[in-house]
């Protein structure tokens, strides 16, 4: 589901009541929703027809005993309300995972449906065909513009006040914004230069190792007063009560499981979301998860010959929710909804003929 779709609070306590079900009547809808969001039997009628349309829901069965059931049967996948989980403060959740959970391992391959697999192989553009199409001047020319718009973006979500155009001057005439940290201008370089290593060995991380991972956190973090490697105390998350793992043998341990998995997964798209997703929940080191994550699965992206998210577009307090929703729930629905609107949005973007 695509969050910029304007839906009204009965249609989102539709989309709960459904997600919720194995398969609900009208009828049966219409008893659960409060009487703040009740509504006639035609305008009910209408709100599901609505959200059939936009593949938000379906139906099943016809006439009185049609039911209506969440478009994902993946567990992890049920739809979520943002808005409503997050109007409860994080300390009264007292529904939220606290701890890590070993099971997710088991539960994560596959979370890129067949369907979605076929959209996106039929609209999928070569990243080196494309870019060994482009004129000399003009591909060096969009590299700039993307890894100035990465730089910014992945470095806005981790705090960074620099705007888009501070960030260029900074990247393309190295000039240092007034009134910012010194800290803040070492990030937004330190992703240039990760992503300058990627792009020159983009094919080494066709198979990820533990070395791949630790070297990209090392250029991520360098001169920012972060320690390397594994940590080896225990770390907490801003905005939820979830607890990482806290011995460096148990991080240690996790990172092989992801490693494991994400090279049994054959779907390129699929294992850097599930790169993603897990170093971000593992959070390996004392700072630089999530960007290391944005930048590993860019890695294994370019590695297929897959373009690479900048993130652009993204609502950056709207990533920090889905993230915070998977720590605690385990429910990946927006955080892939994210990550694949980010994936269409950069094969449009970038590295275009006719730009």
């Amino acid at each position: 589901m695509n969050e910029t779709i304007s839906l009204s609070p009965r249609q989102k306590e539709i989309i709960n009541i459904i997600a919720h079900s194995e398969g609900i009547t009208r009828e049966d809808i219409a008893v659960k929703l409060s009487n703040a969001l009740s509504a006639s039997k035609a305008t009910l009628a209408r709100d599901l027809k609505s959200l059939i349309d936009l593949n938000l829901i379906q139906a099943v069965g016809s006439g009185p005993s049609t039911a209506y059931k969440s478009v994902s049967k993946h567990p992890l996948l049920v739809y979520i309300d943002l808005e409503r989980y997050f109007s409860v403060e994080a300390d009264e959740r007292t529904f939220a995972n606290k701890k890590f959970d070993n099971k997710i391992f088991k539960s994560l391959p596959g979370i890129i449906f067949d369907a979605e697999q076929n959209k996106i192989e039929n609209n999928f553009r070569s990243f080196d065909q494309a870019t060994k199409n482009l004129d000399p001047t003009i591909f060096q020319r969009e590299l700039e513009r993307y890894v100035i718009e990465l730089s910014w973006k992945s470095s806005k979500i981790e705090g960074n006040t620099y705007t888009l155009l501070e960030t260029e001057s900074l990247i393309k005439q190295g000039k240092e914004a007034r009134g910012k940290s010194k800290q803040e201008s070492i990030m937004i370089l330190n992703h240039k230069e990760a992503f300058g290593l990627i792009l020159e060995h983009r094919k080494d991380f066709s198979k990820i190792t533990n070395r791949d991972l630790l070297e990209l956190h090392n250029v991520l973090t360098k001169d920012l007063n972060i320690s390397g490697g594994i940590r080896k105390q225990a770390v907490g998350i801003t905005g939820t009560t979830y607890k990482p793992l806290a011995h460096d043998w148990e991080l240690q341990k996790a990172l092989e499981e992801m490693i494991n998995l994400v090279n049994k997964a054959k779907f390129p798209l699929e294992k850097a979301l599930i790169v993603s997703i897990l170093l971000a929940y593992i959070q390996p080191f004392a700072d630089g998860n999530k960007r290391s994550a944005r930048m590993l699965a860019n890695a294994i992206l370019l590695a297929h010959d897959y373009f690479p998210l900048s993130y652009r577009s993204i609502n950056e307090d709207e990533y920090k929710q889905a993230m915070i929703v998977f720590y605690e729930t385990s429910n990946i629905y927006h955080i892939k909804r994210l990550f694949l609107e980010q994936y269409h949005f950069a094969v449009k973007t970038y590295f275009q003929a006719s730009i």
